[in-house]
């Protein structure tokens, strides 16, 4: 119990703190509207187009799968450091998982999701 009680402390002390913070910045901080503040920002220079274009949905399909797949490859790491604890079971397990991400590989490749045009 009184390790929940110091978490959730420390929740409550972080959120104070965020909270203040924000509170500071609101009311210590400048806040004079310019038209270069209201310029869209892109990577320093003058915006190519403006943000109201719509992007392609590959964009979209190519960063969820990257994001999916980068966190799969997360648990790797984690069954690497215990893997000779785990054996043959383990070891069996861990195939089965790769198999499972290499079959949604195959189907996005199927489906043209990785294709960049």
């Amino acid at each position: 119990m009184e390790k929940i009680i110091a978490v959730l402390f420390m929740f409550a002390v972080s959120a104070l703190l965020a909270l203040v913070f924000f509170t500071l910045n609101r009311l210590l901080g400048p806040r004079k509207e310019t038209v270069v503040k209201s310029v869209p920002f892109e990577t320093g220079r003058a915006p190519i187009t403006l943000p109201t274009h719509r992007m392609s949905i590959k964009f979209y399909m190519i960063a969820i799968l990257f994001v999916l797949f980068d966190v799969e490859m997360i648990f790797f790491y984690p069954w690497a450091v215990v893997f000779r604890k785990l054996g043959l079971l383990g070891l069996i397990e861990m195939g089965i998982f790769i198999f499972v991400l290499f079959l949604g590989l195959i189907y996005a490749w199927k489906k043209g999701a990785l294709e960049w045009e």
